[in-house]
């Protein structure tokens, strides 16, 4: 009898790790898929991105980038409050029922108006405050796509829950494509910064509506009591959201009150230059990543994989540009900008090095928030926060340059209490972490070297736009060969993973 149990449980215990595999079988089938699908639609954005952005620029002067910069400052926080985290709450927590997700569908709408409302009543004090009366309308404007928005959030979140991210990156593509020709259309026919104004509006209308013909949600009358535990988790989602924002905010409200609205558009240009490679490829990649580390919240094992996993092809794919882009600013700024942005050099070449900490970090606050790790970096995001605008303020009496280097100090302190978490939450020890960077930063160390040799070599007479040219092809050649060299195992293993998850 004890022989027969025992080999009926070894049956169960077999067939329960068959049914395991099968399931980390069919999530890696969507994590190959997911970032099939964002990789190839997030590069698409990039370069349509990265053309309409450098032709926009080239069309508007640093003013225009100013205002609108100024109205982001405060938009930005206004979106994080409107959201309230509740998109998160949804994909976090699983088990809510189909009423509590209607009447969060509801309460996300009832915000999106209440952030319309609140706008336009803070637009004549926010346009005193920056002493620019356009500011003003562009304020209001720029507020209709909270209520645009509002319908989105439940939806949206429903979608990447159940891992639609074939779907999520077609809707990214169309939204990157109306907007960037709608902003340069507008910015042809002269309409300066209303160009980035309407864009943007464009852009956020035409994702609602994409998302809503594929999955839309009635509306159900919120009860405090029925969805108090999904407000719980949505609030410290939110409190890390507001915290974020004033840090990477404040540097945009100081520049813009202590150095002034052409100072900011400089300042902003380089941001954006910057940290571009990082929003595009990361910002989408982290929502194939958040609902593949909700759905194995309970398997450690497998959630270190993914975390592994993404960061490694996050900086494969990132560090080379934020590297690249730091090596070669000067040749950068003249060939591509112009000389009008010869100022945005230094924040650029600083900002772009720090976009590697940028692209790889996203992923562990996220696999840390599934696993009830949300109050403690909660905690952490409002200590950053209090810290970064005073540093963003010494750092703005050396300029914008100041203000690059003060983000050098702020975002490693952000980030180091919280990979400490990482380690003893998910057992993924420091070894483990830099072995998961190793194939980026020796592939990006040879390519450094190789530019620099470049550099060093180009005779003087050489056209700017030759050296720019010869420096990019060099570096990235250099970084191919180096990954093909040093790394063919690693990247061997990326290749096994896809065919495996294609089976």
């Amino acid at each position: 009898m004890d022989e027969l149990r025992d080999r009926r449980g070894d049956r169960l215990t077999h067939g329960s790790g068959v049914e395991a595999s099968r399931e980390h079988r069919a999530l890696d089938h969507s994590f190959i898929r997911g970032i099939a699908w964002t990789g190839a639609v997030k590069w698409f954005s990039q370069a349509l991105s990265w053309i309409s952005t450098l032709v926009v620029v080239r069309l508007l002067v640093p003013e225009d980038y100013g205002l609108v910069g100024m109205a982001t400052v405060y938009l930005g926080l206004v979106a994080l409050i409107n959201e309230f985290g509740l998109g998160a709450a949804i994909i976090t927590q699983r088990d809510l029922a189909d009423d509590q997700i209607r009447q969060i569908n509801t309460l996300c709408v009832m915000l999106g108006l209440a952030g319309f409302v609140i706008s336009c009543a803070a637009a004549v004090p926010l346009a005193v405050f920056f002493r620019s009366p356009e500011l003003r309308w562009i304020i209001v404007v720029m507020s209709f796509a909270f209520l645009i928005s509002g319908f989105q959030t439940a939806p949206s979140a429903l979608l990447q829950r159940e891992l639609q991210f074939k779907f999520l990156a077609v809707t990214e593509g169309v939204q990157s494509v109306l907007q960037a020709a709608g902003t340069v259309a507008l910015a042809l026919v002269g309409f300066q910064y209303w160009a980035l104004v309407i864009g943007g509006l464009l852009g956020t209308a035409s994702a609602t509506l994409i998302v809503l013909s594929r999955r839309w949600l009635w509306f159900g009358w919120p009860r405090m009591s029925s969805i108090r535990s999904a407000l719980t988790f949505s609030w410290q989602i939110l409190v890390t959201r507001i915290s974020w924002w004033v840090t990477v905010r404040a540097d945009y409200l100081i520049a813009g009150r202590m150095l002034g609205q052409s100072a900011l558009g400089v300042y902003s240009v380089a941001s954006t230059l910057a940290h571009l490679p990082a929003e595009k490829i990361t910002g989408l990649v982290a929502r194939v990543s958040f609902p593949l580390f909700s759905a194995v919240q309970h398997d450690r094992a497998a959630l270190r994989r993914y975390l592994l996993s993404l960061t490694e092809g996050l900086a494969l794919l990132v560090f080379p540009l934020a590297i690249g882009l730091a090596l070669v600013t000067d040749e950068f700024v003249v060939v591509v900008l112009g000389a009008k942005w010869i100022d945005a050099i230094m924040p650029l070449r600083i900002l772009a090095f720090l976009t590697t900490l940028r692209a790889v970090y996203p992923v562990v606050p996220q696999a840390l928030t599934v696993i009830g790790g949300a109050r403690f970096i909660m905690y952490v995001g409002a200590a950053t926060a209090v810290v970064a605008p005073l540093g963003f303020y010494v750092g703005s009496w050396w300029g914008s340059v100041g203000i690059a280097v003060a983000w050098c100090i702020m975002q490693p302190l952000n980030a180091a209490p919280v990979c400490w978490l990482m380690g003893r939450r998910m057992g993924v020890s420091a070894g483990e972490y830099l072995r998961a960077l190793s194939p980026a930063l020796t592939s990006s160390a040879a390519m450094a070297f190789c530019v620099l040799l470049v550099k060093a070599a180009a005779p003087a007479a050489l056209p700017v736009a030759a050296r720019f040219a010869a420096e990019v092809g060099v570096g990235a050649f250099a970084y191919g060969v180096t990954i093909l060299a040093l790394h063919r195992g690693r990247v061997r293993a990326l290749v096994e993973l896809v065919r495996s998850a294609r089976r």
